[in-house]
C-alpha cells in the first residue's frame, strides 16, 4: 500500500495554472515556452495570435533564444578564480609526456587554458550529456565559481545540496542544457587553430538545438556535415515507435575555407578493384561511365569503336565530354572498349592518378567504426569495476574516435586533440592506439569533472578516477605489446604517458580582513601566497597566467650550498622564457650571487624572446634588496621582473 505524503498530487487540490497551460498548449503549441520556473506563456506570440497590432515584424528576430542565454554568454566572459595544481603522483611519465588530463569543471578549465592554448588545438571531439533527464552535474551558480564547483564535487561540505544540477523535474528543459553548452563551446572555439575542426556527438533529442547553437558559435558558414553513426546493428523490438539505431556527429570547422579533411586510406577491397587486364604501362586502373543524365549541349554525338560499331550516349543521357575531348582520351588509351573491343566505351581511371586516399563519407557504418556493444566491451577490458551500476552506458568505441582522428588530424604534425567531456577516457585510448598504429605524434588534452560514481568503490571513486585508470591500463597494454612484438624502425616511440592537473582555487591569498583584528590581518597579508601550496603549484599558475604550455620543459639549478641559508633554487621554463626563484627568504647579502647566477644561466640559455623573471614579494629582506636585484637583472637584459 502506497503511503501518501503532503507532496503527493493525490493529497493536493487541482493545479489550475497547469491545467490552463495544458489547454493552451493543446490549442496553440507555439504559445508555450520555457522559463526558469517551468512552462510559461510567450506574450508576444499571444498578441500575434489575437491580432494585436502593437507587435511588428521589427520585433521578430531569427535565431535560437532561451531564458538565461544572456547569462550563459556572460559566463564565458567571466574570469576564472582558479588554477591548475600539478599531480605528478597520479601521472604516468610526468617528465617526458606531452599528454594532459585535467580534473575539474570544464568551464573553469577552458577559461584557464585560454592564454596557453589559444589557436593551438587541431581537433576537438566532445560527447556531451544528451539531456535525457539527470545526466549532467555541471554547476549552475557561478557567483563564486570555484567554491560552487568544490561543493558540487564533494570537496567541501554540501550542506544538503544535491549533486545534480539537472534533476528529473528540470533536466528535460532545453534551456538548462543550452546554457551549459553555450559558454563551453565559445571558449573551446578560441582554442582551435585556423585549420581546426570540431566534432560533437549527439542524439535526436538535442541535434536540432545543437545545430542552431553551433551555427551561432562557429558561424553557419563553417558547418561542414552531419555524420550519421550506426550505433547498434540489431533492432530493438521493445521500442514503442522506431528502433533508434543511430546517433549523430556534427562537424564544424574553425574556418571552412581553410580546413580540409584528411583523406582516408583505401581498404584492401577498394584497391583490389583496380586491375590491369591490358597491361597498360600506367599501372592498375578501373573504369567509370562516360555518360551522365545531366543535360550537356555538346554531349550528343555518336562514336565509332575499334570494331566499327557505333555508340550513342543513350536515351535521356549525354556524354560527359565534348567530341574533341573524347577523341583526345581515346588517342591516349584512356577509353576502354572491353576485351572484345566492341563494348560501350568507358573511361579508364588509374590508381596512380587518383587521390592518395578516399574522401570521408557521412554514413558511419558499425562494421567500419564500431558500435555501442563494442564500446562497452572495450571499457570492461580496460576498467576494473567492482559494482555493475558504475559501468557507463554512453561510451563511444575507439574505432569511431580513431576514424575521426584520421579525418581531423595529421599523424606527424604534433596535433593537439581536445576532449573536455572525457568520460572514461575513450579519446585518450584512441590517440594512444592510433599513434601506435601509424607512428603518429598526436597529443591529447582531456578534461573531466570528478563526478562521484553511483556506487562507491575502493580504488575508483569518481569518473575522473576511471579516466586515469583506463589510460594507465591502455598504456600498460601497449607497452606489453611493444615489448612482445617490437616496433618497426620507421616508427618513433609512442608517448603513452599523461600529466594530471586538478582544478583548485588560486595559490594567491584573497584579501579577507578581520574587522575585530585588523593588525593581525595586515601581518598575515604580507605573504601573498597560501602556505599549503608548493613551489610547483605556484610555477604552473605562472605558466597559465603567462600563456605557456603546461608541458613546457622546466629545468632547475641550485645557487649556493643547500645546507646554508643562502641556498636558492632557480627554475628555467621554456628555455629561459620564464625564470623564477620562489625562495621564502632573500637577504641583502644574497642579491649579488643570485643575480649573477640568473644572468649567467640566462645568457647560456639564450632564449629567443623576452624573459620574465619572478620572485616572492615577501621573500626580500627589504625594498633595497628587491631594488638591487631588479637593477642587476635589468642591466643585463632582463627588464621584465615581477614579484608575487
Amino acid at each position: 500500500m502506497k503511503k501518501l505524503t503532503l507532496n503527493d498530487p493525490e493529497t493536493q487540490s487541482p493545479d489550475l495554472v497547469a491545467e490552463n497551460l495544458a489547454k493552451l498548449k493543446a490549442l496553440f503549441p507555439e504559445l508555450i515556452t520555457e522559463s526558469k520556473d517551468g512552462a510559461a506563456v510567450n506574450v508576444d506570440v499571444l498578441k500575434q495570435l489575437v491580432g494585436d497590432k502593437t507587435v511588428t515584424d521589427a520585433d521578430e528576430k531569427y535565431g535560437l533564444n532561451w531564458h538565461g542565454k544572456r547569462a550563459a554568454r556572460q559566463l564565458a566572459l567571466t574570469p576564472s578564480t582558479g588554477t591548475l595544481r600539478p599531480c605528478p603522483e597520479d601521472s604516468v611519465d610526468w617528465d617526458t609526456t606531452q599528454n594532459l588530463m585535467i580534473e575539474g569543471d570544464n568551464l573553469e578549465v577552458l577559461k584557464l587554458l585560454q592564454k596557453s592554448y589559444a589557436g593551438k588545438v587541431r581537433m576537438i571531439y566532445i560527447d556531451p550529456p544528451y539531456n535525457t533527464g539527470n545526466d549532467f552535474i555541471y554547476p549552475d551558480d557561478f557567483t563564486d565559481n570555484i567554491k560552487n564547483y568544490q561543493m558540487l564535487t564533494g570537496q567541501v561540505d554540501s550542506d544538503g545540496r544535491k549533486i545534480s544540477s539537472n534533476t528529473e523535474a528540470g533536466g528535460r528543459f532545453h534551456t538548462e542544457w543550452l546554457s551549459m553548452m553555450l559558454p563551453r563551446l565559445k571558449l573551446a572555439r578560441n582554442l582551435l587553430r585556423e585549420n581546426g575542426v570540431c566534432f560533437i556527438s549527439i542524439d535526436d533529442g538535442e541535434v536540432a538545438n545543437l545545430r542552431r547553437l553551433c551555427d551561432e558559435v562557429f558561424g553557419e558558414e563553417n558547418f561542414v556535415a552531419t555524420l550519421v553513426w550506426q550505433k547498434v546493428f540489431s533492432p530493438k523490438n521493445t521500442a514503442k515507435y522506431f528502433s533508434e539505431d543511430h546517433d549523430y556527429v556534427l562537424c564544424y570547422a574553425k574556418r571552412k575555407d581553410v580546413w580540409r579533411p584528411q583523406l582516408l586510406e583505401r581498404s584492401e577491397e577498394a584497391v583490389a578493384r583496380y586491375e590491369n587486364p591490358d597491361n597498360d604501362p600506367r599501372g592498375p586502373w578501373t573504369s567509370s561511365d562516360l555518360t551522365a543524365r545531366n543535360y550537356y549541349g555538346d554531349g550528343q554525338y555518336t562514336v565509332t569503336g575499334p570494331t566499327g560499331k557505333t555508340f550513342g550516349p543513350g536515351k535521356g543521357r549525354y556524354w560527359r565530354q565534348n567530341f574533341a575531348k573524347f577523341n583526345e582520351l581515346n588517342d591516349d588509351g584512356r577509353v576502354w572498349w572491353g576485351e572484345s573491343k566492341g563494348n560501350m566505351p568507358r573511361l579508364k581511371r588509374f590508381l596512380s592518378e587518383v587521390k592518395e586516399g578516399v574522401v570521408p563519407q557521412t554514413l558511419l557504418l558499425h562494421t567500419t567504426v564500431g558500435n555501442t556493444q563494442e564500446a562497452k566491451k572495450e571499457l570492461l577490458e580496460f576498467a576494473d569495476f567492482e559494482e555493475t551500476e558504475n559501468v557507463l552506458n554512453s561510451v563511444k568505441p575507439t574505432r569511431l574516435l580513431r576514424h575521426l582522428l584520421k579525418i581531423g588530424t595529421n599523424p606527424v604534425s604534433n596535433d593537439i586533440v581536445l576532449d573536455f567531456f572525457a568520460g572514461s577516457g575513450s579519446m585518450a585510448h584512441a590517440v594512444f592506439a592510433q599513434n601506435h598504429e601509424d607512428g603518429g605524434n598526436r597529443t591529447f588534452l582531456l578534461v573531466q569533472i570528478p563526478e562521484p560514481l553511483p556506487k562507491e568503490e575502493k580504488s575508483v571513486r569518481t569518473i575522473a578516477d576511471l579516466t586515469k585508470s583506463r589510460m594507465r591500463n591502455v598504456a600498460k597494454g601497449l607497452k606489453e605489446k611493444k615489448d612482445t612484438e617490437g616496433e618497426p624502425e620507421t616508427k618513433q616511440a609512442c608517448d603513452i604517458g599523461f600529466r594530471v592537473f586538478k582544478l583548485d582555487s588560486t595559490n594567491i591569498k584573497e584579501w579577507q580582513p578581520k574587522r575585530d583584528d585588523l593588525p593581525q590581518t595586515l601581518l598575515e597579508s604580507i605573504e601573498h601566497l597560501k602556505s599549503d601550496r608548493t613551489e610547483q603549484d605556484i610555477l604552473y599558475e605562472l605558466l597559465l597566467k603567462l600563456g605557456l604550455d603546461l608541458c613546457v620543459p622546466i629545468e632547475k639549478k641550485e645557487v649556493g650550498s643547500q645546507d646554508t641559508e643562502g641556498s636558492h633554487t632557480l627554475h628555467s621554463i621554456g628555455g629561459g622564457v620564464l625564470m623564477a626563484c620562489l625562495s621564502e627568504k632573500i637577504g641583502g647579502e644574497d642579491v649579488e650571487a643570485l643575480g649573477t647566477a640568473i644572468v649567467e644561466w640566462h645568457k647560456a640559455l639564450a632564449p629567443a624572446g623576452d624573459t620574465t623573471c619572478v620572485f616572492r614579494d615577501s621573500a626580500f629582506a627589504d625594498d633595497v634588496a628587491k631594488t638591487n636585484l631588479a637593477a642587476i637583472l635589468e642591466q643585463n637584459g632582463i627588464a621584465n621582473v615581477r614579484s608575487l
